[in-house]
């Protein structure tokens, strides 16, 4: 784009290369990133040849992106409808129109988007007597929040096998999304254009959404996958409170905790943990104890990675066992923490 003036076309790639100039050498880095080598190559190539530019051309293409931005969020959170009424109401109907054209040529839109913004309880009324691979399958696309709400309300054993359908899932086929969509919505079709497999469920969408509920539900949740399948029990056990969390504990329960850990295990297990863990460590020791640890952790040397994540998983089992004998609390987003 050698000169490129108000009134000449720009492509999409001069565009792009517009953007990244006005985003500055830092936001661009991370752009370039995400791109493979052709890509980053073909725009390098177009910013190097790009020279003064008109105030007007930059401020349309930043406007474009920003409109497309905005869509792209709409159809996310809303769908098409109701990404084309909002942009309709903002910036008129051809524009609107041009817009989402542009846009569901290629987005890949989220499956089961139309339940994102819907109340649980409706949700819950849609696919409660579904069998439960096909509610594992829905609550995965909703928010956690949503799918916690939901699960909750589940009957007891059904909730239990719902979270081990969650926990076990790994890769569902479009048509099978697609199909389950058509039971809930009629007029959705496959949204997972173009790949052969969508990754759904595994241990992170059912740890995203435990962390969500109540204490009692989780544990009686936890419960029947320990008869069930007591590997998996454990998987989720240890993902549902990780060495980081500590920092999340009130200064009484990481004292509870601390005086169960040997100060030469605590050394090991700090040794890769980020100083606002290490700052919260030792503000609930004494000063005599915190001189100590401080020693451990000089002479310490360089240790195996191993090491430290058995002594931080050694750490995390202790805070487990004291909340299970009622000894310290760990606040949980879904319950209302009762102190008596």
């Amino acid at each position: 784009m050698r000169s490129a003036g108000p009134k000449q076309g720009v492509s999409d790639r001069q565009k792009a290369a517009i953007l990244l100039l006005a985003l500055g050498p830092d936001l661009s880095a991370q752009v370039l990133k995400r791109l493979n080598e052709g890509e980053v190559e073909l725009l390098v190539a177009e910013i190097a040849h790009v020279e003064k530019l008109p105030q007007g051309v930059t401020d349309k293409v930043l406007s474009e992106f920003h409109d497309l931005y905005e869509a792209q969020g709409f159809i996310t959170s809303g769908g098409l409808e109701y990404a084309s009424d909002i942009l309709e109401r903002a910036l008129g109907k051809n524009k609107a129109r041009e817009i989402i054209e542009r846009l569901s040529a290629t987005l890949e839109i989220a499956p089961f988007h139309f339940l994102r913004n819907a109340d649980p309880n409706e949700i819950l009324s849609f696919i409660e007597d579904e069998h439960p691979q096909t509610i594992a399958l829905v609550l995965t696309h909703l928010r956690p929040e949503q799918a916690s709400l939901i699960l909750k309300q589940l009957e007891t054993v059904l909730r239990a096998e719902v979270v081990r359908r969650i926990a076990l899932m790994d890769r569902t086929t479009p048509d099978i999304i697609a199909e389950v969509e058509n039971i809930l919505e009629s007029k959705v079709s496959s949204l997972a254009r173009g790949q052969e497999y969508a990754a759904v469920g595994g241990l992170d969408a059912t740890v995203k959404i435990l962390n969500q509920v109540d204490r009692g539900t989780e544990r009686a949740i936890l419960e029947i996958l320990e008869d069930e399948n007591p590997e998996l029990a454990d998987e989720i056990r240890r993902k549902l409170f990780t060495f980081e969390d500590v920092i999340n504990l009130e200064d009484r329960a990481i004292q509870r905790v601390l005086r169960e850990v040997e100060t030469k295990r605590l050394a090991l297990a700090l040794k890769t943990a980020n100083d606002e863990l290490k700052e919260k460590i030792f503000a609930n020791m004494s000063q005599r104890a915190g001189e100590m640890l401080r020693e451990d952790m000089e002479f310490l040397g360089p240790v195996r990675l191993k090491d430290v994540e058995l002594a931080q998983q050694e750490i995390v089992n202790t805070v487990r066992r004291l909340e299970e004998d009622g000894e310290i609390i760990i606040a949980r987003g879904g319950e209302e923490e009762i102190v008596v």
